[in-house]
């Protein structure tokens, strides 16, 4: 039988106005917006539909505008009949995937994200690092670079020759020319300010960890795929799990892969963007995808899935 995966973006998927036409045309997506202004002390209405794109830049508003949009976007779906079987989350995205599947709450979801963009621009400010997409090598080509050169490591394995590399400034910046000279298509610097999904964050988790450690978590409606282990994992694994997705690296081909090996034929992408259903086109060409993030796009998916 024919399953779906609900899939929820990173930081970098985000517009201004993003979810305001569905928040205003179902109350269920402004609940989620009203709750979460409440849960994080952000004002997210107006951030998210008035605010200017530069508002959004910076990490601390970033992540919890993302996930409450991408929670906001889920919950019209599900208000018009349309659940996933599986979950899965890109980075902070992982948040979405768990308040997607009841395995935390909305109000829950969204004040950690909160404190995860906090904790991680406050390490990015006392340990500065970057973050560099090779394109055009093969993730074993770019993992030898990232052995021979200190301080730099795989962050995201976002989809076959396309990996991002994270670290100190200096060897993120020898890691690309090494990657040129052994034939990479080109190599393109992220707009961040850590390096990410390295050790070099890992003070991050240890801020997050007391928050982590209050919230309930229980098993989800929707089986949750990590892609900290591109594995399915049940909910005893969550708390240490979003601590340790800071450090390590986002296995989004993997577990894009390990869906598909469960019989995952359809992906709807949840949120702002259309990012991560690019990605998939080049992990398997074959299954159908969609991207979830106005109201246009919404009736598309609840006529083909409702």
């Amino acid at each position: 039988m024919s399953k779906v995966a609900f899939m929820f973006p990173g930081q970098g998927s985000f517009e201004a106005g993003m979810g305001k036409d569905v928040a205003e045309a179902v109350p269920e997506a402004m609940e989620v917006y009203e709750q979460g202004s409440e849960s994080s002390g952000i004002d997210l209405k107006k951030l998210c539909f008035d605010s200017p794109v530069e508002a959004l830049v910076d990490t601390e508003m970033q992540q919890p505008a993302l996930v409450t949009t991408s929670l906001a976007l889920d919950a019209a779906l599900r208000s018009r009949g349309v659940s996933p079987d599986f979950v899965v989350g890109h980075s902070v995205g992982e948040f979405a995937a768990l308040g997607s599947a009841h395995s935390m709450s909305v109000r829950d979801a969204i004040a950690l994200v909160r404190e995860r963009g906090a904790a991680m621009a406050a390490v990015a400010r006392e340990h500065p690092g970057s973050m560099a997409a090779i394109l055009g090598l093969a993730d074993e080509a770019v993992e030898k670079l990232c052995e021979k050169i200190t301080n730099v490591w795989p962050a995201n394995y976002n989809c076959p020759g396309q990996l991002v590399i994270s670290g100190e400034t200096p060897a993120v910046d020898e890691a690309c020319v090494e990657a040129a000279r052994e034939g990479a298509r080109r190599a393109v610097r992220l707009r961040v300010s850590g390096a990410f999904h390295s050790p070099l964050v890992a003070r991050a988790g240890d801020r997050l960890r007391p928050a982590i450690e209050k919230v309930h978590l229980a098993e989800g409606r929707s089986a949750f795929m990590s892609t900290v282990t591109a594995k399915l994992e049940d909910a005893q694994r969550y708390r240490e799990l979003l601590i340790e997705q800071l450090t390590a690296p986002v296995r989004f081909t993997q577990s894009a892969r390990e869906l598909i090996n469960n019989g995952v034929t359809t992906f709807v992408e949840v949120g702002p963007g259309n990012v991560l259903s690019g990605l998939l086109k080049r992990i398997d060409r074959s299954v159908r995808t969609f991207s979830v993030n106005d109201l246009e796009s919404l009736d598309e998916v609840t006529e083909a899935l409702g």
